[in-house]
């Protein structure tokens, strides 16, 4: 049911700082950033031959992500997203599984302009799983 690996997003208490580390450290092409406002979040994408890392800064006092930093004020990988042909029947083939998605069960649009829905960590060995529909 899941495609390829579409991003491995962490957490980063300066976003500034963590794209400068990407760009002058390993060379990599940085983004611009884009607010989320749907979703909290100001994000930043780093593109690699195979994947992408998504760079998560808080936006706003209610961003999960602020809560995520004071837990982990060094930040961290907060969740990893993998690709499927169709949200809606990964969505039902899950819960009929006993998988817990989390908020409304209704996939939002995500930074990519494409739905996505988000997993229960615990029903993924500690990982915060993203849908994302291609």
């Amino acid at each position: 049911m899941i495609g390829r690996l579409n991003h491995v997003a962490i957490a980063v208490p300066d976003l500034e700082a963590a794209c400068a580390q990407y760009r002058s450290a390993l060379g990599a092409s940085v983004g611009a950033p884009q607010d989320e406002p749907d979703h909290g979040v100001t994000v930043v994408f780093i593109e690699l031959p195979n994947t992408k890392i998504e760079l998560l800064f808080p936006l706003g006092e209610d961003s999960p992500i602020k809560g995520f930093l004071e837990k982990n004020p060094a930040g961290g990988i907060h969740h990893i997203c993998y690709e499927v042909d169709d949200i809606l029947a990964a969505r039902d083939h899950l819960k009929a599984t006993g998988a817990r998605v989390l908020g409304s069960g209704e996939p939002k649009i995500g930074a990519h302009g494409k739905p996505v829905l988000f997993l229960h960590p615990k029903d993924f060995n500690g990982c915060l799983v993203e849908l994302e529909q291609v």
